[in-house]
């Protein structure tokens, strides 16, 4: 069975500190077409090449800022302290083109990625323009970036965009699918890229080992069952089957990225829930989203 859950240090490949499903990845996934994701730590001056390719590509600063040239032009994102400060600057290349990726001061940077045969402008996303959407309520509440999804970017393949939840909170809940193409469902792999905080006002020590949780389990014949420990720098892949929730254990905060694409005939995100838990959805009518909200406010 191929390893859907590579912990920090299990797929970094020479500058990269994680390389997936790209068209450089020497690490191959059995059954993985669709989605790809890599994320570096550069040193004040470094740099990162991606040479061009059939695959579009958006690059997301994690924290620090970036200037980011696609076949020779430059483009400044101007980034963030952290994932839990609000929205960075994001950049999507397009295809078919090189992208080099430093930082004067140093950073992590992640570069999500599709195989993709249209072309698209490239173009930059600031964090101004991010559509910000407060999903859920209660102990489901969440806070989801929505630079890459398709109201929000024109591309070809791919959907990407962020999730964060406060401590104690589930999200990607209740548990879904996007597994076939029929009515009302879209087949898409997803990527998983985490990284956790302790919670401010949590009054754990600041060295506490901030941890979270993500499910996945099979919703057909195909075997599945991922019930992972995450922490920042994880990546959990899903290629199919019901996933969630995605739990951030109380006293420490959750963030994902999430990269998703398949090959089907329409970019769109239609998922099935699983219908043991899709009733959840109802309860949120008379509950106030969590006054946590939104990071970075």
């Amino acid at each position: 069975m191929a390893n859907w859950v590579y912990p920090l240090g299990t797929a970094n490949d020479g500058d990269w500190d994680i390389s997936l499903g790209t068209s450089d990845s020497t690490l191959a996934v059995d059954g993985w077409a669709h989605t790809g994701l890599k994320v570096a730590t550069l040193a004040a001056g470094a740099a990162v090449v991606l040479p061009a390719a059939d695959e579009e590509r958006i690059v997301v600063p994690l924290n620090g800022s970036f200037t980011v040239s696609v076949d020779g032009e430059d483009y400044v994102l101007k980034g963030r302290a952290s994932v839990f400060h609000g929205p960075s600057d994001v950049l999507y290349s397009g295809t078919g083109r090189s992208v080099t990726i430093g930082s004067s001061d140093g950073g992590r940077v992640a570069v999500a990625t599709a195989p993709a045969k249209a072309s698209y402008p490239t173009r930059l996303v600031t964090a101004a323009e991010t559509p910000v959407e407060l999903r859920g309520a209660g102990n489901c509440s969440r806070q989801v970036h929505n630079f890459g999804t398709p109201a929000a970017l024109e591309a070809d393949r791919f959907i990407v965009c962020e999730v964060l939840t406060p401590a104690g909170n589930w999200s990607s809940y209740p548990p879904h699918k996007h597994d076939e193409e029929k009515d009302g469902e879209t087949n898409l792999e997803e990527i998983y890229y985490f990284e956790t905080q302790v919670a401010a006002g949590s009054g754990a020590p600041a060295d506490a080992d901030a941890i979270g949780y993500q499910r996945v389990y099979a919703s057909d014949d195909r075997p599945i069952d991922v019930a992972a420990e995450v922490r920042t720098g994880d990546v959990v892949l899903v290629p199919y089957g019901w996933h969630g929730p995605a739990m951030a254990a109380p006293g420490y905060d959750l963030y994902y990225l999430n990269v998703m694409a398949g090959p089907g005939p329409v970019r769109e995100w239609l998922i099935s829930d699983d219908p043991h838990h899709g009733w959840v959805r109802q309860t949120w009518d008379g509950q106030d989203i969590d006054s946590r909200l939104p990071f970075g406010a």
